[in-house]
């Protein structure tokens, strides 16, 4: 009798086209690179404004810019000359739970890295066990129990010949990449951060000796009004309007003590001390205010550590789809045992018990409900959110970036023209006190005119204190100091994708 296997040949093909198309495409996908083009300006629009009004002419064309997350960004707080501070930031650098939990993480990731690296390696161990049963012996035919022990070295080794285990590997590498740009993100904020609550109580302390000082000239003319009303000079009503200016005023130099207690509490947890044991003295409001050179260069983006952290996700998204892709390939492996294999233990490392064994095995899921065709999927999805990521960031660095510039601008105008509005205000003081004193003028005038002073005078400090605030806040967007020097390009660097006009 013959059996024909003909009519089964060609159902079985049938069945593996499906299969072999889906290796076909998966073998002629491409995976994208590089990162999103997005055109920006060579130069910041505010500081283009601050060139043509001073008649120069703002840089033109356009400009690739070279990936510079590892440019050194420098001691920046140095410019602000001001020991305490330099002291403190180096402090919070040591401290800070923020920076220590970004370093874990940074340590996790590199962990991670190496695990994957791992993957790509021969597997070598050692092996040595022992099992007892019915019919180990073939040898003998034996049906009695027996023992067979074994020990030996076992190697294993995955043949990546699609790229799946190098993808992955690239993948883990750069996200550890990510990694280590966001704990520097993490400590320019910090930095950032502590330069900022510092120059906030100093700039406390100054509005507070300020407030305290109007206080005493308020008394004085209580002093004043009560013993022109002991003369008989005033009315009783002239005292309790004095008397009320200097309750106000004492309550608002209350309200900055308290102001004070609280961001002094937040620098403590920021430098990493407990705030019961953390105190900064009162001083006289010295920092240097740093000048910013004109036409900083819009390149300097590049070594934002958010913007080198968003494009290593990117990259790593890449090589996320790779890997998925590589899914529809077979994995092939190779294995090998080499030992000693006995039924009894003193015979074992026998030269006759050696034993060895070597074997292939080619893995390839035929039906998997769509697992894989989902895995390519996600994988897509997760590039796509991460290159919207990557553009999102870029822009909102430039706009933090144009934030900072147009306040630095502003507030400098409004420096000057609230500076003059103190002088103004000084004079028509003493004026009003001149003439009060000598009975032109009402109390109420002189009132005013110390209120009008005071408030001109917390004003002015206000400014000077956002300046000071923009100050920092312009060295954390461009990530770091501006006293750099120009990256230069290694050879088989490759431009970023941020383009620049």
């Amino acid at each position: 009798m013959k059996f024909s296997v003909q009519p089964l040949v060609k159902p079985l093909r049938t069945a593996l086209l499906p299969l072999m198309a889906a290796l076909v495409l998966a073998g002629c996908a491409t995976v994208p690179s590089g990162l999103p083009e997005i055109q920006t300006t060579a130069q910041f629009k505010e500081q283009g404004k601050e060139q043509q009004q001073q008649g120069a002419t703002p840089p033109a064309g356009f400009t690739r810019a070279v990936p510079a997350e590892a440019q050194p960004r420098g001691a920046w707080w140095l410019a602000f000359n001001d020991p305490v501070l330099n002291s403190l930031v180096e402090k919070a650098d040591v401290n800070n739970g923020n920076i220590q939990a970004a370093a874990a993480r940074l340590a996790e990731a590199r962990a991670v890295a190496r695990s994957a690296n791992a993957d790509r390696l021969p597997q070598i161990g050692l092996g040595a066990g022992a099992n007892r049963g019915a019919g180990l012996d073939k040898a003998t035919a034996s049906t009695r129990p027996a023992t067979m022990t074994n020990i030996g070295a076992t190697f294993s080794y995955e043949v990546d010949l699609f790229g799946r285990l190098s993808g992955a590997s690239k993948a883990a590498n750069l996200d550890a990449a990510g990694r280590e740009a966001l704990l520097q993100s993490t400590r320019l904020a910090v930095q950032a951060e502590v330069a900022q609550t510092y120059l906030q109580l100093r700039a406390l302390d100054a509005e507070r000796a300020l407030v305290r000082e109007q206080v005493e000239a308020y008394r004085d003319t209580l002093r004043l009004s009560q013993r022109r009303e002991q003369a008989g000079d005033i009315a009783e009503l002239d005292v309790a309007r004095v008397q009320t200016e200097v309750s106000s005023t004492e309550s608002d130099a209350l309200a900055l003590d308290r102001q004070r207690a609280q961001v002094e509490h937040a620098l403590a947890v920021l430098v990493g001390d407990s705030a019961s044991s953390f105190g900064l003295s009162g001083a006289d409001w010295s920092t240097t205010l740093p000048s910013i050179p004109p036409g900083v260069p819009a390149t300097v983006l590049t070594r934002r550590p958010d913007v080198s952290a968003a494009q290593s996700a990117v990259l790593a998204a890449q090589a996320r789809v790779g890997v998925a892709q590589a899914a529809w390939f077979p994995d092939i492996s190779l294995t090998g045992a080499a030992g000693y294999a006995s039924p009894e233990i003193g015979d074992l490392f026998k030269w006759s018990a050696r034993s060895w064994g070597v074997g292939a095995l080619l893995s390839l899921p035929i039906f998997d409900g769509g697992r894989r065709e989902a895995g390519v999927q996600g994988a897509n999805a997760q590039l796509d959110g991460a290159l919207a990521s990557y553009r999102t960031q870029v822009l909102v660095a430039f706009q933090e970036v144009e934030d900072q510039l147009a306040a630095i601008r502003t507030l400098q105008e409004q420096s000057v023209v609230q500076a003059q509005a103190v002088t103004s205000a000084a004079r028509a003081t003493s004026l009003s006190d001149t003439r009060y004193r000598n009975g032109y003028i009402s109390q109420l005038d002189l009132l005013d005119a110390r209120r009008s002073e005071l408030r001109n005078r917390r004003q002015a400090l206000q400014v000077k204190s956002a300046q000071y605030q923009a100050a920092v806040g312009l060295i954390r967007a461009i990530g770091g100091g501006w006293d750099v020097p120009a990256p230069v390009a290694a050879a088989g660097t490759a431009p970023t994708t941020v383009a620049a006009r």
